[in-house]
């Protein structure tokens, strides 16, 4: 069909235009085709190879361009460009999968045993030249995974950054095509990082130089650090890209915190937002242990406190000269190292601070830090992701930016991907502990928990990273490509890509990266997991799929642990973090009462109505409430009345001191499937069919540590109806 017939369809008066604008229609199509085709290098090579070597050479193209502008095409792309033949499928009414492939053997008079055709459809190009007797060259435009990871893309940012239109991206996906296909086999790490994590770090590279730029002026001098251990990565692209200086600082929020106080609240702050905490962990940090500090940990359980509780009680605990003092020595040593690795540190006027994110906190304290001893150096945050609103509070004459701020994304979706960011920062930091003080010009750093394998992995996909870093430059020459000069489209595309790798992984990338642990590193030298998808299932059963949703750490990667359960839950926690996923339709509503039984220990039991629900992913739930009171030893289910076929996804228990906390408990607890009796039931794993109307599912109830405990039953039923 040629572009004249398929404009015929337009809906021309939808647009206040008439038939007479169909010419016009068509050539700024054509105008935009002009306007960004390119030139496949490696493919003009070839081309004009095989034309020296005096073999005859054209274009067999399946395309709605007739042969005039097909023409017009290939020379705006290469001027001069000759061929000894031209074949466009709409000047012929049949493509290449058809007839189109006979017609250039008949009209040109060429032996098909003697022709070589190149082309990216494996269906029209390969198989199509095959058919014929032709031999034919496969030149995917990108892999099948590559195609795939795109699509994802596309799908996050239609939902992600709504909008902004999707079809152009500035060759963004071109340069990683081209960069995949140039690099070399090697392993699946290697290929995250040349495919996925390189072009993000590329893009906030360029981010990063924009900011320098944008700060240098006239009497400025301006110095660049990157703030380990999650700079690290972002510091080696630049080192490769870049002749300006930087530094690669290791300084944390812990440190700088401390090195700022000049009260207690700095450090009531940072201890609020640990989870636990012991004795020894608390001297590394302050270096001091005042004796009715040791006190509230040695009556504490396991010798172990909360960091809220603490954080509360520290006032009452130690003297705030002790802490003035501690910040004091550590503010000397802390300023000592910045001046070793900051070169000319003291002629600064700006210091750019890069880190992936995300509120400042580091960036404030050290302008805590600066104001006290009076240096008058300006900072500015250069950030991949920015809490926007967490930067209303810093110094009038600094300033922060995210390549992902909230003019790119909302900062619902952005709080999703905080959420799950501890994946991106275990890939992209350093191989060392995290920094705990300094010893003139030597940093001193927390023991490491990570296992080597899992350094080496982060090692291996930094390696990838670097290497896309190092070709995308000569690859955007080659191809006239230009990715990061539109910033805004830049941000939208790098939200996009980094996005898919943390909210819809595949599943090579789930085995990949699903073993990964998360040092915390505040309070605690162990290692939180990254995914937990039963630990998602045992939510879903008891508490629904949107509470689900907001589920606090552990698990670190959400997002994967929904993944681990099926790509389409992890499409719907997207959803859910995107403010789309409406509750009237995912969230269970009622369908029907069942009675159950109750039995105590004593032998007596009861009947009690309970309602069934059903959810928006067609499962059934049923929620029993008990209370230590009542001493039940014994639910009865009858599954026979409601679901007399299906699959059991568990059954979960709650506690509580009253009914309300023990629903929205998020500790929830799988009852060992072994311990459940199926009466009357034929089971297969998650399988069940009932044999008789009596058929019942026996709930052992365990023993009780608060008043109340909620069991809930998560059912997919199969067969008929519930009755």
């Amino acid at each position: 069909m040629r572009i004249d017939e398929i404009y015929s369809y337009f809906p021309f008066r939808l647009f206040g235009l008439t038939r007479d604008h169909l010419n016009a229609l068509v050539e700024s199509e054509f105008s935009a085709e002009l306007e960004l085709c390119r030139t496949n290098p490696d493919m003009l090579r070839q081309y004009l190879d095989m034309e020296q070597a005096g073999h005859r050479v054209g274009f067999i193209s399946d395309t709605y361009w007739d042969c005039n502008r097909l023409a017009r095409l290939l020379r705006a792309c290469r001027p001069g460009l000759t061929w000894d033949f031209l074949y466009a499928s709409c000047d012929h009414g049949s493509g290449k999968s058809e007839a189109l492939f006979a017609k250039y053997l008949a009209m040109e008079g060429i032996d098909a045993a003697a022709s070589f055709h190149v082309g990216d459809n494996d269906r029209a190009d390969i198989k199509g030249a095959k058919r014929h007797g032709i031999r034919p060259r496969y030149y995917p435009q990108a892999t099948p995974k590559l195609a795939s990871i795109f699509l994802r893309e596309t799908a996050l940012f239609e939902l992600l950054c709504q909008g902004a239109p999707s079809r152009l991206d500035h060759g963004a996906r071109t340069l990683r095509r081209v960069v995949a296909a140039r690099s070399a086999e090697k392993s699946p790490a290697f290929h995250l990082g040349v495919t996925v994590l390189g072009p993000v770090m590329t893009a906030f590279d360029a981010f990063v130089a924009r900011r320098c730029e944008e700060i240098a002026g006239p009497g400025r001098h301006v110095g660049l650090a990157f703030l380990g251990r999650d700079g690290f990565l972002p510091h080696r692209i630049w080192q490769e890209l870049h002749r300006m200086t930087s530094a690669y600082l290791e300084i944390n929020r812990r440190v700088s915190l401390i090195a700022s106080a000049d009260t207690m609240q700095p450090l009531v702050d940072l201890l609020s937002k640990i989870l636990k905490i012991d004795a020894p962990t608390f001297r590394d940090m302050i270096k001091i242990l005042p004796p009715k500090v040791a006190a509230l940990f040695a009556k504490s359980p396991d010798g172990i406190v909360t960091g809220a509780d603490i954080a509360e009680a520290l006032p009452e605990l130690m003297d705030a000269d002790q802490i003035v003092q501690l910040a004091t020595a550590l503010r000397a040593r802390l300023l000592a190292y910045l001046r070793h690795m900051i070169p000319g540190f003291d002629d600064c006027t700006d210091l750019v601070l890069t880190d992936l994110g995300y509120s400042g906190s580091v960036q404030k304290a050290l302008r805590r830090v600066f104001d006290m001893e009076g240096i008058k150096i300006r900072l500015h945050g250069a950030y991949l992701l920015s809490l926007d609103d967490a930067f209303d509070d810093i110094a009038e004459q600094d300033s922060a930016a995210g390549l992902i701020s909230d003019l790119v994304v909302t900062p619902h979706i952005k709080r999703m991907l905080i959420r799950n960011v501890a994946l991106l920062e275990q890939v992209c930091c350093s191989a060392d502990g995290s920094v705990r003080d300094y010893d003139g010009n030597q940093v001193l750093r927390e023991i490491n928990p990570r296992p080597a394998s899992q350094i080496a992995l982060a090692a291996e996909i930094q390696a990838g990273a670097l290497a896309f870093a190092e070709k995308a430059e000569d690859v955007a020459l080659d191809f006239c490509l230009s990715p990061h000069a539109a910033p805004d489209i830049a941000a939208r595309w790098c939200t996009a890509t980094l996005a898919r790798l943390l909210l819809l992984p595949d599943e090579e990338e789930l085995a990949l990266l699903g073993g990964l642990k998360h040092d915390v590193n505040l309070g605690t030298h162990a290692l939180a997991p990254m995914i937990d998808s039963d630990f998602i299932r045992r939510q879903i059963t008891a508490r629904g799929l949107s509470a689900a949703c907001t589920s606090l750490a552990p698990p670190m990667w959400l997002a994967g642990s929904f993944a681990r359960l099926s790509p389409s839950h992890a499409y719907l926690y997207a959803l859910f973090g995107a403010n789309r996923l409406p509750a009237d339709v995912f969230e269970e509503s009622p369908c029907g009462p069942v009675q159950i039984g109750l039995f105590r220990a004593n032998g007596e039991a009861a009947l009690e109505t309970a309602t069934v629900h059903r959810t928006g992913l067609g499962e059934l739930r049923l929620r029993v409430p008990v209370s230590r009171a009542m001493g039940i030893a014994m639910i009865t289910l009858p599954l026979a009345k409601f679901a007399p076929e299906g699959l059991l996804h568990g059954v979960t228990v709650q506690q509580g001191d009253d009914v309300r906390d023990a629903a929205e408990s998020q500790d929830v607890v799988g009852i060992a499937a072994e311990s459940l009796v199926y009466a009357g039931m034929q089971r297969n794993g998650a399988h069940y069919r009932t044999e008789n109307d009596d058929a019942c599912l026996l709930i052992p109830v365990a023993a009780m540590t608060h008043d109340i405990a909620i069991y809930s039953v998560a059912i997919t039923p199969l067969g008929s109806s519930p009755k």
